[in-house]
């Protein structure tokens, strides 16, 4: 993997945590940099574990299913891109946008959101293990990029509001879908 598609999958990624920390940021009264860093270190922190865990899920298989790899990766990148873009248009249209997250800054609150804004890097990082990719680098590049965006979500939020929410998520879940097509046709060329 080349580090522009490392980037690229960092940015698809980060995109979850972009769109809660928007919602993070619209929902805080007085923005500060201590609660703008509490968001990108939950959000990069979980962003950088899950792909790692993955990664070991999926190196104990490799041996098993190293044959349909592509296909794996293909599938689970666009499945994931794929339910990020619906997700995304089913909010564009409701009138009660960001109502599921508030201002809490609280561990379990940050715990649950960080969770379920880094399931795609698990699967994600299972395809890790299939393909050529130096992990460590890898995790922290989709580490820091999801910090650095989370933090500049919760200033977009708080400054502009929720009008950019679903495009971020749009946007990851193309990256995302693109991804897999890429590493489907590698397969074959």
């Amino acid at each position: 993997m080349s580090i522009i598609e490392l980037l690229v999958l960092a940015l698809g990624l980060s995109m979850d945590a972009v769109a809660v920390s928007i919602c993070k940021g619209l929902s805080m009264n007085k923005l500060s940099l201590k609660n703008t860093v509490i968001v990108g270190m939950w959000f990069g922190g979980f962003q950088a574990l899950m792909p790692l865990v993955g990664y070991m899920l999926g190196t104990q298989f490799r041996e098993y299913i190293e044959t349909l790899s592509h296909w794996i990766a293909f599938i689970l990148l666009a499945a994931i891109g794929l339910n990020m873009i619906r997700e995304a248009l089913a909010k564009k249209g409701k009138d009660d946008k960001n109502k599921d997250t508030d201002c809490s800054l609280s561990v379990k609150a940050m715990f649950l959101m960080a969770v379920a804004t880094s399931i795609d890097a698990l699967a994600v990082g299972v395809t890790f293990a299939f393909l050529e990719v130096a992990v460590v680098p890898a995790i922290l590049t989709i580490g820091v990029m999801t910090f650095l965006l989370s933090m500049a979500g919760v200033r977009i939020g708080h400054v502009f509001g929720a009008r950019y929410q679903s495009a971020a998520e749009i946007f990851g879940g193309v990256i995302l879908c693109a991804l897999g097509i890429k590493i489907l046709l590698e397969q074959f060329f």
